[in-house]
């Protein structure tokens, strides 16, 4: 059943805007009929003029939406300066009332405008239907250039616009939960890599499993791509790495290692690269991100490290290809271990528990129980110490000096770190990155 309506009236001039009155009525009235709800929350999008006044606009739509007064606080007229920052708006208020089956009513013209924009701020959370606003315009009104038919595709010079209209935007929007942090390890040599590890502050993001500087977009999340972008852009500008040369390894909970220049696989948990300039990394949201860094032969990598990964071995995967690809030698690699869930959190079945009991008996907590504690950093330690790793060149939360930890359990720490385990299914993600300074 549809939750929203919006209608779309940003590019009608003011003498017509007045004229809908009959249309806005009998979808109200439609909707009411045959909604699950009393009525649902209707949003009118309306063309912020240069010059003009906000009320006084608001005041010229009541008597076409005199008929709403029965909607009380589900009415909201929406006055933005471009489309973008509208549809945005609107998205902030049906993610908070957590609405996502949404009607649009929009001018036969501008229906395909609509549905690029649609497609970049929204996710396949949401569902849209669209219905014609049957109302006589112009083109030169509705600002486009030659009737769109239904299914045709805007002109490239158009797409290319509504994704600049859109990425101003989000780059005027303020930074949310504080200034963007950065973890760094004093194990990795700053004259050399570049790196670091994010927390969920000074992004954009505004749901709140997602404020604010959430890195990852899926189709069942809330934040759009675009949105993950622009935080992307913002860790890039504090950090000092170019976006455009950005690799993340693309998670497939396995132990497959991507070596930059080399035919990249479909899915793969490690990344490594001995090219300047180039960012890699891997997320995390309990799951250890893991940096690697060899000094000597300026090389380095990154590895996402879940349960299933570390299990697999994927750590001392994306070492061994370190080895192999750029001559590494295991006494001269680094690994440094990310904020992820910790053993005073992290609980798996039994079955699963007794995988990591194999590995040490310490990796497990309370083993006799359904559901043991685990310490799937203590595992991931053990199996690189066991591969060859230098146990002083890792680093990890037992680490002597406190002050130096950077592996904090994401659970315990809600305001600076997102958690899957604590958040549920929509929660954020933050990353480990590193790069070789040019």
């Amino acid at each position: 059943m549809v939750e929203a309506v919006l209608v779309d009236l940003f590019s009608l001039p003011a003498n017509l805007q007045n004229n809908i009155q009959g249309l806005l009525c009998n979808t109200v009235e439609t909707i009411e009929k045959y909604s699950s709800i009393p009525a649902p929350f209707v949003y009118v999008i309306c063309c912020q003029r240069q010059g003009s006044e906000r009320n006084g606009e608001k005041e010229s739509l009541l008597p076409a939406l005199s008929v709403f007064q029965s909607l009380k606080k589900r009415l909201e007229v929406v006055h933005a300066p471009n489309t973008a920052a509208a549809l945005y708006t609107i998205k902030q208020s049906l993610d908070e009332k957590d609405l996502s089956i949404i009607k649009v009513i929009v001018p036969t013209l501008r229906k395909a405008l609509m549905k690029v924009y649609i497609d970049h701020l929204f996710t396949a959370v949401y569902q849209f239907e669209f219905e014609d606003l049957p109302v006589a315009y112009d083109c030169e009104n509705l600002k486009i250039a030659e009737p769109q038919s239904e299914g045709q595709t805007l002109p490239i010079q158009d797409m290319a616009l509504i994704q600049s209209e859109i990425q101003l935007y989000l780059e005027s929007l303020p930074s949310l939960k504080g200034e963007l942090t950065i973890l760094r390890s004093s194990l990795i040599p700053d004259d050399i890599f570049l790196h670091g590890f994010t927390t969920r502050a000074g992004g954009i993001s505004y749901i709140p499993t997602l404020s604010s500087c959430n890195l990852f977009s899926s189709s069942k999340r809330r934040d759009p791509q675009v949105v993950v972008k622009e935080n992307l852009r913002r860790l890039a500008n504090a950090a000092g790495f170019d976006p455009e040369t950005f690799h993340r390894v693309k998670v497939d909970h396995a132990n497959a290692v991507c070596v930059m220049g080399k035919t990249e696989p479909d899915s793969y948990d490690g990344i490594v690269t001995n090219q300047k300039g180039i960012t890699i990394a891997a997320p995390g949201a309990d799951c250890i991100p893991v940096l690697f860094a060899d000094p000597v032969r300026k090389a380095c990598g990154a590895a996402h490290s879940g349960w299933k990964g570390t299990l697999l071995g994927v750590s001392m995967a994306t070492v061994n290809a370190m080895v192999s690809a750029y001559g590494c030698n295991l006494k001269d690699i680094l690994v440094v271990l990310g904020p992820s869930v910790g053993p005073c959190c992290y609980k798996l079945p039994q079955e699963s528990a007794t995988e990591f009991h194999r590995i040490d008996p310490k990796c497990v907590r309370l083993f006799d129980s359904a559901n043991p504690y685990i310490d799937i950093r203590r595992a991931t330690r053990i199996l690189l110490e066991r591969g060859g790793i230098l146990p002083e060149n890792i680093q990890d939360d037992s680490v002597t000096d406190q002050n130096q930890n950077i592996t904090f359990c994401t659970a315990c720490h809600p305001d600076k770190f997102y958690s899957h385990f604590r958040d549920g299914t929509n929660f954020g993600t933050q990353i480990g990155f590193i790069s070789i300074k040019d």
